[in-house]
């Protein structure tokens, strides 16, 4: 099952047609209803789930209550949790709530349907806890989380549903002052980044006549995964010759076809095994992260090589704590096929099942299904 958080701006894009440029704040939505404004942005997000509809079985949705999503996805006969309700007219400070309630409940993708101020109040919920993809629906898309229409936005999640490879990309959150716009002035403002998923054209960063150069992808992950390594984090390196890459990268002897633990970038204990790990994630839980690869024309990124992550470890370590990385000419070698999750226990495989992100270059990731097998 695809879980996909869901929030609908009632109010965005009501100040457009009848000439606010905006629609931030409550004096200029009740000028626009008295100019005539009739809100749009329902039908917007309408467009995008269409396309989605023959996809139902595959997806739930966490929403809000109301004219923020719930009443739509009762209409298009979707299946859908209400997480957060609301009464009288939506605020911003509604978005925030609701944006927060869905990322506690872990979504694969959030989408919302909105301008650049819903943005932002996505972005102050979310940050880059999960990925999440906008439905342009208001006056100012500056903002680079939306797709480029309606229609757009459900072809890319269509995309994801059918296993195909779609990028995730770091994009700017940006909102401009709208007093300094309705006078012709833009002054447009970046509040942060937010993780995006984009379609994917299979154009490599590091190409050679036309080829991606794998031992020159493999040092950029490596380098990529270095560098986001944090002090207080102690880190499995997994086993296979990517992950033997960060090891190099570190300077640090590694262990092939084991694992090695490494704190503050430095060599802890090679070779650990289920034992170790366990002592490890008890001393210091939620301070642990395991970086993984993925067995060439397989798929398997768990089970194969590196049994010491056994479903026990798993458990207390938990999905968000995989880092995995691939090339991208890996996982298309897979054509099309889910990577497997092969422990002991089958009630941990169907957990770590969905769409997990796959790093495959510096600053460059992808979603990539987990199956259920």
């Amino acid at each position: 099952m695809f879980h996909l958080g869901f929030i609908v701006n009632p109010f965005a894009g009501i100040g457009g047609k009848v000439g606010l440029k905006g629609s931030d704040g409550e004096a200029i939505r009740a000028e626009a209803f008295a100019r005539g404004a009739v809100s749009q942005s329902a039908n917007r997000a309408r467009i995008t789930l269409e396309i989605l509809k023959p996809y139902k079985d595959q997806l739930t949705f966490f929403t809000a209550s109301g004219d923020m999503g719930e009443n739509l996805l009762k209409e298009l006969g979707f299946n859908y949790e209400c997480v957060y309700s609301y009464e009288g007219a939506s605020t911003a400070q509604d978005t925030i709530e609701a944006a927060n309630k869905i990322v506690a409940k872990k979504a694969n993708l959030f989408l919302f349907a909105g301008g650049d101020g819903t943005a932002r109040n996505i972005y102050e919920a979310v940050g880059e806890e999960l990925p999440v993809l906008g439905i342009p629906a208001g006056v100012k898309i500056h903002s680079g989380v939306y797709a480029v229409t309606p229609k757009a936005a459900g072809l890319v999640i269509e995309q994801m549903l059918n296993n195909e490879l779609v990028s995730l990309l770091e994009t700017s959150v940006m909102d401009i002052d709208e007093e300094a716009f309705r006078k012709g002035n833009v002054r447009a403002k970046k509040y942060g980044e937010m993780q995006v998923p984009a379609e994917h054209r299979y154009v490599q960063s590091t190409k050679s006549g036309g080829k991606e150069v794998e031992a020159l992808v493999v040092q950029d992950i490596a380098d990529y995964v270095v560098e986001q390594m944090e002090d207080d984090v102690h880190y499995l390196i997994g086993s296979g010759t990517t992950c033997a890459a960060v090891m190099d990268s570190l300077g640090l002897e590694n262990t092939l076809l084991g694992i090695d633990h490494v704190f503050q970038q430095r060599l802890v204990q090679p070779d650990v095994y289920e034992k170790h790990i366990l002592e490890l994630l008890e001393a210091h839980p939620e301070k642990v992260k395991a970086v993984i690869t993925i067995i060439g024309g397989q798929g398997h990124i768990i089970g194969r090589g590196n049994q010491q992550l056994s479903a026990k470890v798993l458990r207390q370590l938990g999905r968000d704590n995989l880092i995995v990385i691939a090339t991208k000419t890996k996982l298309q070698q897979l054509n099309g096929k889910p990577l497997i999750v092969d422990s002991d226990d089958l009630a941990l495989n169907e957990e770590f099942s969905g769409p997990i992100k796959v790093i495959t270059g510096y600053e460059d990731s992808v979603l990539y299904p987990v199956g259920r097998i």
